[in-house]
């Protein structure tokens, strides 16, 4: 029962995370690095499809086995943050205190993604 459920959580993030491709404000790579550990407790075949995809697989690999983040990743994702941040000012108007305490944890995000290693050179 657990691997079922796991390897249905796999897929619902996989369509999420594919989701997030098309939509800016929309992260990706969390989602596919969730869906990998899904599937590498429930379906080795699915873990192996998704780690050997041409597109998500390289850098699925180098967060598993380096904890590393590409820097066009890491630039990306920060643009993603301050535009989330943007969306979430206008759109909600928030008092300052919040919008200080929401600046605050997207800005320690931001900081735990930056300072992920780049990748080495394969």
């Amino acid at each position: 029962m657990t691997r079922w459920l796991l390897r249905v959580a796999g897929v619902a993030l996989v369509g999420l995370a594919i989701v997030g491709v098309f939509l800016p404000l929309m992260p990706t790579t969390i989602f596919l690095i969730l869906a990998a550990a899904c599937f590498a407790r429930s379906s080795p075949r699915l873990e192996a499809w998704l780690m050997n995809h041409p597109r998500f697989g390289p850098p699925l690999r180098a967060w598993r086995q380096e904890g590393a983040v590409p820097r066009k990743a890491k630039v990306l994702a920060c643009l993603g943050i301050a535009g989330g941040f943007l969306v979430f000012w206008f759109a909600a108007h928030p008092k300052p205190w919040l919008a200080l305490l929401v600046a605050a944890v997207l800005a320690l995000i931001a900081a735990y993604v930056v300072s992920r290693p780049a990748p080495r050179a394969s």
